[in-house]
């Protein structure tokens, strides 16, 4: 019997110690190429996206005939309506992050405790203002703006119409950027929900004696740390870079004041966009920190010593 058994024959490559260099060479080949390819790829989309910055920065700076000259950025802050502007879009964007995050946070954790039937309205709902254009939005709020005050005018909402419409904080742009950030808030946090267990760990903490509140701000929401700083980084980008709705309905924050600002002085205008920019990734980052950070874990405390004798 031992005669008809087959021995089994080991490769030589598979031989460890035998072809060892050829071996290295290969796999260190292998390594190399995706590391090579990595390398490319990121200086094309460095090239890609830093490139027209500075070629911006150089046109804010260079005078022909003049040299060197940083008068487009000196100037900005002493601009009229800069501050202004600025303040406004900021303060626009954190009602409308708050705004957002106060109805759909919500309405998505009661969907998921809720009827699975509910979850495709909710979608459809909130992924709507995708399909609906900015310029047929803005059409809609001003026709319902002009007709408020002509048919409302002997009722207390008279005066709601023109509360919304305050031109120092005209929250009718708010209750504009939340509609058009519903579908970049509600993917964000149902990807977070997706990722929890939303039913167990609701019931957990009612079984311990955890009111509803309690159970959402200390239960759900630390799990959500990083979908809620994605929502607020998209809305943030949204709000800032919007131009349409504010110029059509008259108002003024900082992406319509870089627009005014640039049929006057173009090297201005261009410096300010640069400026917006930084202030942008600068807000970004700092929700971006906010959405990794991580609480440290308690230390652990150390196994007493296991002795040799039982």
């Amino acid at each position: 019997m031992a005669a008809l058994t087959p021995t089994a024959t080991t490769p030589a490559a598979a031989v460890p110690g035998k072809d060892a260099p050829s071996g290295r060479r290969g796999n260190a080949g292998t390594r190399r190429r995706p590391r090579a390819w990595r390398g490319i790829v990121l200086a094309l989309a460095a090239i890609y996206f830093v490139a027209p910055l500075l070629s911006s920065f150089v046109f804010t700076v260079h005078i022909p005939g003049q040299g060197i000259s940083f008068d487009a950025y000196t100037g900005i802050f002493s601009e009229d309506g800069f501050t202004e502007s600025l303040l406004l879009s900021l303060g626009l964007a954190a009602a409308t992050i708050a705004l957002a995050l106060l109805l759909a946070v919500p309405a998505l954790i009661a969907v998921r405790l809720g009827p699975a039937r509910l979850r495709p309205i909710v979608e459809v709902v909130c992924m709507l203002p995708l399909v609906v254009p900015p310029i047929a939005l803005v059409t809609g709020i001003t026709t319902v703006l002009r007709w408020g005050p002509d048919h409302l005018s002997r009722t207390p909402l008279y005066q709601t119409f023109l509360a919304v419409q305050d031109e120092s904080f005209p929250i009718v742009l708010v209750l504009a950027y939340t509609v058009l950030a519903l579908p970049f808030v509600y993917r964000s946090l149902d990807a977070g929900l997706r990722a929890i267990d939303v039913p167990t760990l609701v019931e957990a903490a009612r079984n311990l004696g955890a009111g509803r509140l309690y159970v959402i701000l200390r239960v759900i929401l630390p799990n959500l740390r990083s979908s809620l700083a994605g929502a607020s980084f998209l809305t943030l980008a949204l709000v800032l870079g919007e131009y349409t709705i504010a110029s059509l309905l008259g108002f003024r924050p900082f992406a319509v004041w870089i627009v005014v600002v640039s049929g006057a002085e173009a090297r201005m205008s261009v410096a300010v966009s640069i400026l917006s920019l930084l202030i942008t990734w600068a807000l970004l980052l700092v929700l971006s920190r906010a959405g990794t950070r991580t609480v440290a874990a308690p230390a652990a405390t150390p196994a007493p010593p296991v002795s040799g004798k039982e």
